[in-house]
C-alpha cells in the first residue's frame, strides 16, 4: 500500500468528516449553534436549540460521514482492491473523519465531540462491538436520561467488547492488534472530549432531557 494512497484518503476522510451538519441544519433555520445552548455543534445541541427531528438528522447526517468513508475503504480491501494486511487504511480513515468532525477546517477547527461520527466508524470497522456498545448507550440513557453519561459508558465498554470478542471468536470477525489499538483509542479520546459533562455530572449541574408526560 502506497503512501499516496494513505494521504489521499486520510484527506478525503477529514473534509468529508469537518462537514459541519449541525452548523448547516441551524444556519437553515437562521440560528448560529455555535451561540446558542451549550454552543457545540453536534446533534445534543442541534435538538435543544432547533427541535428533535433536526436534533435526529443531525445525527444520521453526522453518524454517515463516519460510516460511509471506512465502508468505502473496507471494501476496496476485502476486494484486494487495496492491499492491506493490518488494516491501516480502515484506521486511517477512520480516525481522520473523526478528527474532521472535532477540527472542522470549515468551522475554524471548532466542532463537536465526535461520538456520533466516532459511532458510524466503529459501526464499519467493528460492528459486533458497536452493537453492543449502541445497546449500552440505550440502557444508560433510558435510566439516567443523560445523553453525555451514555456516550461515555458507551465509550468505555466498546474496546473491552472488542477485545473480547477477538479473543473468544477470533474467526467471527478477524482484526489486525492496531484496530484494537485504535479502538481503545476512539474510546480515550471520547471521554476525555467529555471532560466537562464529568465535571457538571459530578456536581449535578448536567442538562438531562426530562420523559415527557
Amino acid at each position: 500500500m502506497s503512501t499516496v494512497i494513505i494521504i489521499a484518503v486520510a484527506i478525503v476522510a477529514y473534509l468529508i468528516g469537518a462537514i459541519p451538519w449541525g452548523y448547516l441544519i441551524g444556519k437553515r433555520q437562521g440560528l448560529d449553534i455555535r451561540k446558542l445552548g451549550s454552543k457545540n455543534v453536534g446533534a445534543t445541541n442541534v435538538t435543544r436549540v432547533v427541535g428533535k427531528w433536526s436534533g435526529r438528522l443531525c445525527f444520521l447526517l453526522d453518524f454517515l460521514k463516519g460510516f460511509i468513508p471506512v465502508l468505502v475503504v473496507t471494501i476496496l480491501r476485502d476486494k484486494d482492491i487495496i492491499s492491506d494486511e493490518y488494516q491501516i487504511i480502515q484506521i486511517v480513515a477512520a480516525l481522520s473523519t473523526v478528527v474532521g468532525h472535532i477540527f472542522p477546517v470549515y468551522l475554524w477547527f471548532r466542532g463537536g465531540k465526535g461520538i456520533s461520527t466516532a459511532g458510524g466508524a466503529i459501526l464499519a470497522l467493528a460492528p459486533y462491538s458497536f452493537a453492543i456498545a449502541g445497546i449500552v448507550w440505550v440502557v444508560v440513557y433510558l435510566l439516567s436520561r443523560y445523553v453525555s453519561l451514555a456516550s461515555i459508558s458507551a465509550a468505555a465498554v466498546m474496546p473491552i467488547c472488542a477485545t473480547l470478542i477477538n479473543w473468544l471468536k477470533p474467526d467471527l470477525y478477524p482484526r489486525s492488534p492496531y484496530v484494537l489499538g485504535f479502538l481503545y483509542f476512539l474510546a480515550i479520546m471520547a471521554i476525555l472530549k467529555h471532560s466537562a459533562n464529568i465535571k457538571r455530572l459530578l456536581k449535578g449541574t448536567e442538562n438531562r432531557f426530562e420523559k415527557k408526560g
